[in-house]
């Protein structure tokens, strides 16, 4: 059955609506264009408004996560250091009312195909609820985490209890009795375990690799204070906008290597002591570069880890006194108590490195440890295994190029962007928080609005020159990802699987997601592309 629906023509089709989104539609209008947003789900937030589990929370900390628009902030005050999902929800209706969001906005409705005419040098952009709207500009902000990865364990379909995954979790969800199972040990894991054990069941934990995480120092804001830190948020959002990750916080340029052990120790004591990410971003510089320097890092987190567990087993599980993971080279999380929760009783951890998940079936899972097999007997089976990172979302908007190629197949050899931003043979197509960008490693909102900004200035550069399309050459395409590689390859990140590798799904191509050399690099190498249009084809 086709679907028939509205048929609209404007400037400029934003797809998402989350804070890439939001801030292309409001951005664009600004230029004068019409702008149009469609997004998958019933309200603004992107992740924050699908992601609703026990927990869920961001651990980029106020005040620089959230939108640099005087007329948002000065009406808004945050309540946490670190907001959870509600909060975040609460926020973008904030948004919505302040900026009229909502009135040049398609909710519910997900795009099925794109497709470029080159004769008309115009998008068409077709819905499963039968919108069709044709564009001059395409920005997609589809995000990096939206596309949800489940597991293709034999035998899921069979499994006749509650079945979950974290992005979709219930608001129903009782645990209260039940045998939990969760799968997955990264942000969202972590979380879901913090709470639910505390709840009054046996929450049983099945990790593969344990997470590397730092301490929160979560606590409330008072209205006060929150008013107070406005005064600064002009130089707050100014550090963001010039530092290499996005975030506000202080640098140290010094090798751990070249510090004596009593500094060291004293400076992680210090930072440690300041929880959030400063353990990280405000530490020596190398232990992303060097092996030595990062075990260094380890020795120190795993000696804090322990001291909080009582329970052996466990503590050799999460936090081996053998180095077994790169600090830092997947995603670091942060917790409140996660540590003191996994040691409680209620909860149970089983290592799938030593006894791998081999099949479901109606009541439950089955490990298998060499010859051995072990049935685990689950209610509730709660899936916290990730997303298909970065490029899956792309991929499923069903763009094509000027030659009839599809996306999927041009990038199935690799992925190829020139500064993450835009794609060879594909005019006037914009990406927001896409592949090859400072992207997942920089704190999302201040590099967003950098990437939205370029975008703006590069329509109304082709506006006073008078140019209807735009393209990036191959050449250029492929000297930015020799870049991207040959930066990645002088850090640490290759010699981990994670989802900035794209390790994280099964068949899926390894290759660096994620632009390694900082905002700042990356930010150069843009302003230079636009200065006589280095790199493009334009029409």
């Amino acid at each position: 059955m086709t679907i028939t629906g509205p048929r609209i023509e404007t400037d400029a089709i934003v797809i998402g609506g989350g804070f890439g989104g939001c801030n292309a539609l409001y951005k664009l209008r600004n230029l004068g264009l019409a702008v149009n947003l469609i997004e998958a789900g019933s309200a603004f937030g992107g992740v924050w408004h699908w992601n609703r589990y026990p927990g869920a929370r961001v651990d980029s900390e106020m005040p620089s996560y959230q939108f640099n628009i005087p007329a948002v902030w000065k009406g808004w005050n945050w309540s946490q250091r670190f907001p959870g999902d509600e909060e975040l929800r609460r926020y973008f209706e904030h948004v919505d009312n302040v900026l009229s969001l909502s009135k040049d906005t398609f909710f519910n409705t997900i795009v099925t195909r794109v497709q470029y005419d080159s004769s008309s040098k115009r998008w068409t952009v077709f819905t499963n609820s039968g919108l069709q709207a044709t564009c001059r500009y395409l920005i997609a902000a589809t995000g990096s985490s939206y596309k949800k990865h489940y597991p293709q364990f034999q035998g899921l379909d069979q499994f006749s209890g509650r079945l979950v995954h974290a992005a979709d979790y219930p608001e129903s969800l009782d645990v209260k009795g039940k045998r939990v199972g969760i799968i997955g040990n990264g942000a969202s894991g972590l979380q879901i375990v913090q709470e639910l054990a505390k709840e009054d069941c046996e929450l049983n934990v099945f990790m593969r690799t344990p997470c590397f995480a730092i301490p929160m120092g979560q606590r409330e804001v008072s209205y006060g204070e929150s008013e107070m830190m406005k005064g600064y948020y002009d130089g707050i959002f100014d550090r963001c906008y010039k530092s290499v990750h996005g975030f506000p916080h202080n640098t140290l340029f010094q090798s751990a290597l070249q510090a004596s052990p009593e500094e060291r120790k004293a400076l992680f004591d210090e930072l440690w002591a300041r929880a959030g990410y400063s353990f990280l971003l405000s530490n020596y510089y190398d232990f992303l570069l060097d092996e030595k320097a990062n075990s260094i890092f380890y020795d120190y987190w795993v000696r804090q880890v322990r001291a909080r567990m009582t329970d052996s087993v466990k503590m050799d599980l999460v936090a081996p006194l053998k180095q077994h993971m790169l600090v830092g080279t997947k995603r670091p999380s942060l917790e409140q108590d996660y540590y003191e929760m996994i040691d409680r009783p209620n909860v149970k951890l089983h290592d799938l490195k030593k006894s791998p998940i081999t099949e479901f079936n109606s009541t439950g899972l089955v490990t298998c440890d060499g010859e051995s097999t072990k049935h685990h007997a689950l209610d509730v089976v709660i899936c916290a295994t990730g997303y298909d990172a970065v490029t899956g979302s792309l991929l499923d908007l069903g763009i094509t190029d000027k030659n009839g190629d599809s996306l999927k197949e041009k990038w199935s050899d690799g992925v190829l962007t020139h500064l993450g931003l835009m794609v060879p043979d594909i005019p006037n197509f914009f990406m927001v928080y896409g592949p090859q960008a400072p992207t997942s490693l920089a704190n999302g909102p201040p590099f967003i609005e950098m990437e939205v900004d370029w975008i703006c200035n590069v329509i109304s550069k082709m506006k006073q020159e008078g140019l209807e399309s735009i393209e990036p050459t191959l050449e250029a395409a492929e000297a930015w990802r020799d870049h991207v590689v040959g930066v990645s390859e002088h850090t640490l990140y290759p010699k981990t699987d994670s989802w900035y590798m794209g390790s994280n799904i099964p068949g899926k191509r390894r290759e660096p997601l994620i632009y390694l050399g900082g905002i700042q690099r990356w930010l150069q190498s843009c302003t230079e592309a636009v200065d006589g249009w280095k790199g493009f084809h334009m029409a």
